[in-house]
């Protein structure tokens, strides 16, 4: 059964697209099919991916809006993941959607017609509690959130988690949290063990055992087109996303 994850925080900054991305990239590397939903307007999940968000002829956009369907739009990704583009001229289907009946549900039905095809779809959401943001909530059955261990951080996520109830009161009544994930994690911090600490505290096993450390590799990937599985794949940040995607395939099958 196909297991459809929105990766989301109304912070930016968190690690978000590059968990998008490496997470694609390491699941595929198990032979799962993944496709990868880029529904933020800056399109650097589609760029990380290997794919010019200037030349594309067609994206989520036109998808949303009900002019395309996911399999005329997805693009194959080198590291063997499809992924489902973005660019710029997704920031007006922000005012596009509002006129639209089923706003909230567009991208859930587009990828209803697409879904047997794949053992994963990851949604990588934009840093804001937007339409966009609301219609991969819908969409999703669960939510992983990527987070940095500091102060901010937490008020952050509290504000993410009435969100999600909400949406699950009005949208999407079966959704869940999948999973949080610390991301650029550095165990020499102090406050960075702390703010760990309080996470497994308040969430238990709702807490990835797989962290994600500050890595350079992972921060120089994007700029090749590629996830950091592929261009180093020896890396910290590289073997930190393959132990992430082993991890989830391990609470898929308990």
């Amino acid at each position: 059964m196909t297991r459809i994850i929105a990766i989301t925080n109304q912070k930016g900054g968190v690690g978000k697209t590059t968990t998008g991305v490496n997470l694609a990239a390491s699941l595929a590397a198990t032979q799962r099919r993944v496709l990868l939903v880029d529904l933020d307007p800056q399109g650097n999940a589609t760029m990380g991916s290997g794919i010019d968000k200037r030349a594309l002829e067609a994206t989520v956009y036109q998808v949303l809006l009900g002019e395309k369907n996911v399999a005329d739009v997805r693009q194959r990704a080198q590291a063997g993941y499809d992924v489902l583009p973005a660019n710029r001229e997704l920031a007006g289907a922000e005012v596009e959607l509002i006129e639209i009946d089923q706003r909230e549900t567009r991208l859930k039905d587009a990828l209803a017609e697409v879904a047997t095809e794949y053992d994963f779809i990851l949604i990588d959401c934009p840093p804001a509690l937007n339409l966009l943001t609301v219609n991969g909530l819908t969409a999703a059955q669960a939510v992983m959130i990527p987070m940095q261990c500091e102060y901010y951080a937490l008020e952050g996520l509290s504000d993410l988690v009435g969100t999600i109830k909400r949406v699950r009161a009005h949208l999407n009544p079966t959704l869940e949290i999948e999973g949080l994930l610390r991301t650029m994690y550095d165990p020499r911090n102090t406050l960075a063990q702390q703010v760990s600490a309080q996470l497994l505290q308040h969430f238990g096993d709702k807490v990835y055992r797989t962290v994600i450390p500050r890595n350079v590799r992972l921060a120089e990937a994007p700029s090749h087109g590629l996830p950091a599985l592929e261009f180093d794949r020896n890396s910290k940040g590289a073997q930190a996303y393959l132990a992430l995607a082993g991890e989830m395939l391990n609470r898929a099958s308990e």
